[in-house]
């Protein structure tokens, strides 16, 4: 402990004095606009309008039904699924709710996007689409799992 004192003081005695010592030699840039987000920067990208919604930061304890009754308040609603863990049955944090229109998808995001739910704020936005499922690669040797040879 002394000697970090000591150090301390002759830093300080060779100018700069302690918040130099204590600084890291890092030159960080300054922040733009106060560390704001600007008006014209995009919170986050955008997807393709739909009928599905992405919903985040689920609450592990909120059910489907929940999910449902939450967002038919918008318009009407399809369906909703939160996505549980196979093995434990509780949420994994985020779900998909469906709406019979665009508009209706649009007033839901409008309406509880960066909302509570059940405790936890939760983020709505348009699902992406599901990429295609990919096929297993051929295998050109002579022993495959998938060859009729066996």
């Amino acid at each position: 402990m002394a000697m970090a004192a000591v150090a301390a003081a002759r830093a300080a005695s060779r100018g700069g004095g302690l918040c130099r010592f204590l600084s890291t030699s890092i030159n960080f840039p300054p922040l733009s606009g106060g560390g704001a987000a600007t008006a014209d920067a995009p919170r986050r990208q955008q997807n393709e309008p739909s009928t599905n919604l992405f919903i985040s930061g689920l609450n592990k304890r909120t059910t489907s039904e929940g999910l449902k009754e939450a967002f038919s308040k918008f318009g009407e609603v399809v369906h909703a699924r939160v996505v549980t863990d196979r093995v434990t049955g509780y949420s994994r944090g985020f779900g998909f709710v469906r709406y019979s229109t665009i508009e209706d998808a649009a007033k839901g995001i409008a309406g509880m996007d960066a909302q509570f739910l059940d405790g936890w704020v939760i983020f709505a936005e348009y699902a992406r689409p599901r990429a295609p499922p990919t096929s297993p690669p051929e295998t050109s040797g002579s022993y495959s799992a998938y060859s009729s040879n066996a």
